[in-house]
């Protein structure tokens, strides 16, 4: 599998294999990376409509951190860190995002996350937000 030259993603030994719920322990960024931030990103449509269903936002979340990055030229593979909000987090939640991670990874190994459960988000029905940061090898 082939990551992007500026950084590289591991399991280290002595914790356990967190593919399964769609993340890495540890990402290293090398020096003269080039950095993105991107805020975070909701599962609101062009219009700023949101599904009343969290898979759904989940799913359009991701699309819409997939046009920030290549706004920057970046793609889901230069994605080294994650940060993942959800409203009234349950396994379920977790299961459904799961999914469309590994969809939107497409089998490659998926980048380093911390998700927060939170009460509320800045819209009404908003269920998910992520931000991420990217790391590019130097133009």
């Amino acid at each position: 599998m082939t990551q992007p030259a500026a950084f590289a993603l591991s399991n280290p030994e002595g914790l356990y294999d967190p593919s399964g719920n769609a993340y890495s322990h540890v990402a290293e960024v090398r020096a003269g990376s080039r950095l993105l931030y991107i805020a975070g990103q909701g599962g609101e449509d062009l219009q700023g409509k949101l599904s009343a269903r969290f898979d759904e936002q989940a799913r359009q979340a991701l699309v819409n951190l997939k046009i920030a990055l290549a706004s920057r030229g970046a793609t889901l593979e230069h994605v080294c860190k994650l940060t993942l909000l959800v409203v009234d987090h349950s396994e379920a939640r977790l299961r459904q995002w799961v999914a469309e991670a590994e969809h939107a990874w497409g089998g490659r190994m998926t980048p380093t996350c911390t998700l927060i459960p939170v009460p509320r988000l800045a819209l009404d029905g908003m269920l998910v937000e992520v931000d991420a940061v990217a790391a590019l090898p130097q133009a």
